[in-house]
């Protein structure tokens, strides 16, 4: 049976340390593709944090909801981008559907974690300071949301609300 197609509402979770290393996985089916965990709905009334939850749970092994990594760990940046999705992609997706919204989440894990990858979906992982993590993605708003990690984390624990102009989501 074939699988049903994939919802276009995903996320991205930039998973981190309290010194702000950032886990990077490299994608199994693109050799050099370094990117942060990502992931689509599995259903369209799944809420967008178990969908992070979940993603991270299945791509790393991190157990968001674990003693070690509390559900509070999770930061919904309340932010989204709209973006083209790669042609070579757009075969996992109804057709005729060519854009994808991706919500922005981070997660801070207590230090370097070993991870246990999806071995179909990743061969390798690595921690690397952020702005050298944001080097190493293939994906453009990967990169920036990981070069905009210690500014949204500022905002988070000083209680400002102001993350973004309203104007940047959905960009």
């Amino acid at each position: 049976m074939p699988k049903p197609p994939k919802i276009p509402q995903s996320v991205l979770v930039i998973i981190h340390t309290p010194a702000l290393d950032v886990l990077l996985i490299e994608r199994a089916d693109h050799a050099g593709f370094w990117q942060s965990v990502t992931g689509s709905k599995d259903r369209l009334d799944e809420p967008l944090v178990e969908t992070a939850t979940r993603e991270v749970g299945e791509e790393t092994g991190i157990v968001v909801g674990s003693a070690q990594v509390p559900h509070s760990a999770l930061f919904d940046w309340q932010y989204s981008i709209e973006y083209e999705i790669y042609p070579e992609f757009r075969y996992r997706y109804a057709e005729g559907v060519i854009h994808n919204t991706e919500h922005w989440f981070s997660l801070q894990v207590p230090e370097q974690l070993e991870v246990t990858l999806a071995p179909r979906e990743h061969t390798a992982f690595l921690w690397l300071p952020y702005d050298e993590a944001a080097s190493r993605c293939f994906s453009s708003s990967n990169a920036d949301a990981i070069l905009q990690l210690p500014k949204r984390l500022h905002e988070r624990f000083s209680g400002r609300a102001d993350v973004g102009h309203p104007t940047e989501r959905g960009r």
